[in-house]
């Protein structure tokens, strides 16, 4: 790697930094406040990942020179802090490209280094993984429903929920939505006698996914050889309210799916929609009497009468 800067020690105190790195998830994404971007996560030699984004001015300048599972050499970039939910690494900052940003074709990387890092099924259902990041997963479908189509945000969306099992015979509940859920149940119809593994790749969130059956890769071949010789069959069952296949209420639904966005996200906002902002309040502004101070039995208005001295 001499002459290329891990992507680790990349910060944002400077723009002339210069990587060699594996596109290993790429996507289109549209938002209100965005528009159309360019969403990537990288890794370099070291294993080490990083999400870059092309803004909407430049998705034309360098959308023809990138493609998913290409290794490419950056070079001269911006670096933000990477926050809120459904962040695709654990880095601190992420890429942004500027105008002035090179792309050059460079030595691929092994074709080894893909950046899957399956986590554990007890510290997804323990809670112990912090929820704002995306994680993959690798197991055997042990059991399986019909797709059900559900109106989403007045939308048709397609829904299936699946099983799954890991080494350890430990049970992981999961639902897919949209084509996922279409094309996950159309696979097991042509695989039902095998083994089925199911990789996800990131998570089910927005663009983002990689859902994958039997997929060609060593660590599914690794993971299907440690399999118990049960010959465990499929199971095909009724389909269960989201809710009950994850084990929360609806309420915990809402907060669990429901798109989070950052204050100055909602200001930039130009469609109806739902979302949740978690935030601090930092003051209470008292002016134009818009508010009135209640009793806290029967919340009607009272009025603060001043402490008489004796």
């Amino acid at each position: 790697m001499a002459g290329f800067n891990p992507v680790a020690d990349l910060k944002p105190f400077k723009s002339m930094w210069k990587i060699r790195v594996k596109i290993i998830r790429l996507w289109k994404q549209f938002t209100a406040a965005g528009g159309l971007t360019i969403e990537m996560v990288l890794i370099d030699a070291n294993g080490d990942k990083i999400h870059a984004t092309v803004k909407k001015e430049l998705v034309n300048q360098f959308d023809p020179f990138l493609a998913e599972g290409k290794t490419k050499m950056m070079i001269n970039f911006s670096l933000n802090h990477s926050c809120g939910s459904y962040r695709t690494t654990n880095h601190l900052y992420k890429i942004s490209f500027l105008a002035t940003t090179r792309v050059k074709i460079c030595e691929d990387l092994p074709r080894a280094i893909n950046g899957f890092q399956p986590v554990n099924y007890r510290e997804i259902l323990d809670g112990t993984l912090n929820s704002d990041h995306l994680v993959d997963v690798i197991g055997q479908v042990v059991e399986v429903s019909q797709v059900d189509v559900l109106s989403v945000n007045g939308k048709d969306t397609q829904k299936i929920t699946l099983e799954l099992r890991d080494l350890e015979d430990v049970r992981l509940p999961l639902v897919l939505w949209g084509s996922f859920a279409s094309d996950v149940s159309n696979e097991m119809q042509t695989r039902r006698d095998e083994a089925l593994i199911y990789e996800r790749s990131i998570s089910n969130a927005y663009n983002v996914s990689d859902v994958s059956l039997n997929p060609y890769m060593t660590e599914v071949e690794e993971f299907k050889s440690k399999l118990p010789k049960d010959e465990l069959c499929l199971a095909i069952v009724e389909s269960k309210p989201v809710g009950q296949v994850l084990g929360v209420s609806d309420k915990d639904d809402f907060f669990v799916h429901t798109t989070r966005k950052t204050i100055a996200e909602l200001s930039e906002s130009r469609q109806v929609e739902k979302c949740i902002v978690m935030c601090t309040i930092a003051a209470i502004d008292s002016d134009m009497g818009w508010y009135y101070l209640s009793c806290k039995v029967c919340s009607k208005k009272v009025v603060q009468v001043p402490k008489r001295h004796s």
